[in-house]
């Protein structure tokens, strides 16, 4: 129920799955494979998908660490978003790309859970999106030596907590990487 009737379509947000950033993460194997399922389980449904890529001083643009993981593959004709705040939305073009393939409805998968993730999941459903996060497909790094929960918990968590958002005229939600459907 998103709030614009005239954006039907889902778009899948790959979110910072960048080198540096999935070295220091939690299951990096295993949520990247899930995000190479989704990629392609987006493209056969003809779904957008959207790549995000940050940048800051220590993930420099340009450098072999900012680039995406070698298992993910972006197509030339999929839209890249270049972001240096948390929020995909904030100082970007994403809400002009979204609107362009008439998005209403956003997945998001990649990482870092406990910053980006979260950012720009209510980032879009502030926005007016609705909004779902592939649960086994989002991970972070361990920050417990400054007093954050483990990774594992910041995960489900996150997971807990997206799947009971609610806002006036949007939907929020949290799925395994099997139950992602791309068709509305």
């Amino acid at each position: 129920m998103t709030m614009w009737k005239d954006r039907p379509r889902t778009a899948l947000l790959v979110v910072d799955v960048q080198v540096d950033v999935m070295a220091a993460s939690i299951d990096s194997d295993t949520v990247v494979g899930r995000i190479v399922d989704l990629v392609e389980k987006a493209r056969s449904a003809g779904a957008p998908v959207v790549w995000v890529q940050h940048s800051a001083d220590d993930l420099v643009a340009g450098s072999p660490g900012w680039e995406y993981v070698p298992q993910l593959r972006r197509n030339e004709s999929e839209p890249v978003i270049h972001k240096t705040y948390g929020d995909s939305f904030e100082d970007t073009d994403l809400d002009a790309v979204l609107a362009t393939s008439a998005v209403g409805r956003i997945v998001v998968a990649g990482a870092q859970t406990d910053f980006c993730i979260r950012s720009t999941l209510h980032g879009a459903l502030t926005r007016g999106y609705d909004t779902v996060l592939v649960g086994d497909a989002h991970t972070t790094e361990d920050l417990t030596e400054w007093g954050a929960p483990s990774p594992e918990q910041v995960i489900a968590h996150t997971n807990l907590y997206w799947d009971n958002q609610r806002a006036p005229g949007r939907k929020a939600g949290t799925v395994p990487t099997d139950k992602v459907d791309f068709g509305r």
